[in-house]
């Protein structure tokens, strides 16, 4: 089983239902499949094979669809490129995954010319102009059947994290479809008459559930470029059903006025790819309804814990929900081990390493990096956390980005949450600096558009109230620019903390 055969017969047995949903046009599934096709009898001309890369450089329009089914239909591994990037990332991980084509939106046009010149591999650029529609209908409409090998490579997605360049994550075609299937267990059932809004990108996490959608039957909506009153309007016109958020697009558009409405047809809105804010969460459910639904996970192991708002909202005895990722799902295993790589009891803090379908068989031509994050089938997540005797899963920061000031182990994403509660606070960042009586102590950045608007001294305040004095930052730096981030948009903790360490042979601190 493979995610092109399966595609293929939905747009069979869907023929003449609504599958894509624009700005400006609707395609039945007949049609959005016979694009698919053109576009990959087009790759096939251009010399890809099966199990060649084909990268695509887009937002959320109707041509990513296009790369989508293409990809699939020709049997090419799809290589998702992150928009944000700059040009001399895209160059890198189309030459770290040796892309064959590169398929982009005329509106990244500076930043795809003459790549082909750069990158050895790369063969090819279709530039998505003006002139694209007229190209696309001279491809053979033939369908071409590749024979798909269900374990060849399906996509190759980049894992962020914090630390050193992006690394390709490899999924076949028959993971790729126990992967998304399993995300559709965190929502309310997906059905013919579902429709799947799409208002982050579906080359990150919004990717995971295109599939299951069409699979169903369901109407994939895609919004483009995110612009909070586009995509507001389109909901309410396409009665979006399931959505899924990255917490900085929730709150977005929880706060925007245009959100202050009914939403009677919402069933769903699935956050995931970074910790929420409590105050992010609340008011988002204050104004789209009782529909939030979390899910956790890696690139390299995903879905790992979820929840929906019958727990994320509950008091539990023995739980904070709040405080958590979500409960552990059924089709995953998780354990938390020490330091030894011994299993520790349930609510002690270690590392969390799991097993889910469908999970990271490989690091694309990195066995060396394989090797330290898979072990004998389990994911080791490089994340410090917790499970509890109900099953819900903490987490309280990277393995590597841990503060230890004077004794005590200090996680940054726990401070980072509190000082992204307060409503001056866009973003923070905190990370471990040199400290003459404690070896390291917390300090903090934080983004905020009205300096007026806080001090440091209420934000320390606020996280010695919340965690406790000793978890505080010794200091608070406010600023108005935007904080430094990877290659995939994470901040970059790592870049925050380099210059406070230099001159140092040691770049932790000891008491």
């Amino acid at each position: 089983m493979d995610v092109t055969s399966l595609m293929r017969q939905a747009a069979r047995l869907n023929a003449s239902r609504m599958a894509i949903a624009t700005h400006d046009r609707t395609l039945t599934f007949s049609e959005a499949w016979e694009r698919g096709v053109r576009l990959a009898n087009a790759l096939i001309d251009l010399g890809v094979e099966p199990g060649d890369r084909v990268a695509g450089l887009e937002d959320n329009t109707l041509g990513c669809v296009d790369t989508y089914l293409a990809c699939a239909i020709a049997g090419a591994t799809r290589v998702p490129l992150y928009a944000k990037n700059s040009r001399s990332a895209h160059r890198d991980m189309l030459e770290g995954t040796d892309c064959k084509v590169l398929v982009a939106e005329a509106a990244y046009r500076d930043d795809v010319l003459g790549l082909e010149d750069e990158v050895a591999s790369l063969t090819g650029v279709v530039l998505r102009d003006e002139s694209y529609e007229d190209w696309l209908v001279t491809q053979s409409p033939v369908d071409p059947v590749t024979e798909i090998d269900p374990d060849s490579w399906y996509v190759i997605r980049h894992s962020g994290g914090t630390t050193g360049r992006p690394k390709g994550v490899a999924y076949s075609y028959h993971d790729w479809v126990l992967n998304c299937r399993n995300w559709t267990l965190m929502a309310p059932r997906l059905t013919r008459n579902s429709v799947m809004g799409h208002a982050g990108p579906v080359s990150h996490a919004s990717g995971y559930f295109f599939l299951p959608a069409w699979l169903v039957g369901a109407t994939n909506v895609m919004f483009g470029a995110f612009e909070p009153v586009k995509v507001l309007a389109m909901m309410r016109e396409h009665r979006v059903t399931h959505m899924f958020v990255s917490p900085s697009l929730l709150s977005t558009l929880a706060r925007h006025p245009d959100a202050a409405r009914d939403w009677p047809h919402l069933e769903a809105l699935v956050v995931g790819g970074a910790p929420i804010a409590d105050a992010t969460a609340l008011h988002a459910r204050d104004v789209f309804g009782n529909v939030l639904h979390q899910g956790f996970g890696q690139t390299e192991a995903v879905p790992i814990s979820s929840m929906g708002p019958e727990d994320w909202f509950a008091e539990i005895e023995g739980s904070e929900p709040m405080r958590s990722a979500g409960r552990v799902m059924p089709y995953a295993q998780v354990r938390i081990v020490g330091a030894d790589g011994v299993e520790v009891p349930l609510g002690e803090d270690g590392e969390i390493v799991a097993q889910v379908e469908g999970q990271m068989r490989s690091y694309w031509g990195d066995p060396e990096l394989t090797a330290t994050r898979l072990k004998d089938g389990w994911i080791y997540t490089q994340d410090i956390g917790c499970l509890d005797t109900n099953g819900f899963l903490y987490i309280r920061d990277r393995v590597d980005d841990m503060i230890v000031s004077g004794g005590f182990n200090i996680w940054p994403a726990e401070l980072e949450t509190v000082l992204s509660d307060h409503p001056a606070v866009i973003e923070a960042a905190v990370f471990g600096v040199p400290h003459e009586q404690w070896g390291e102590t917390p300090m903090a950045v934080v983004t905020v558009t009205d300096p007026s608007a806080v001090t440091a001294e209420e934000l320390v305040a606020l996280c010695k109230e919340r965690l406790g004095s000793y978890k505080k930052p010794t200091r608070i730096e406010i600023t108005t620019e935007p904080l430094p981030k990877t290659l995939v948009g994470k901040v970059a903790r790592k870049d925050l903390r380099a210059p406070h360490w230099e001159g140092r042979e040691r770049k932790v601190g000891g008491v």
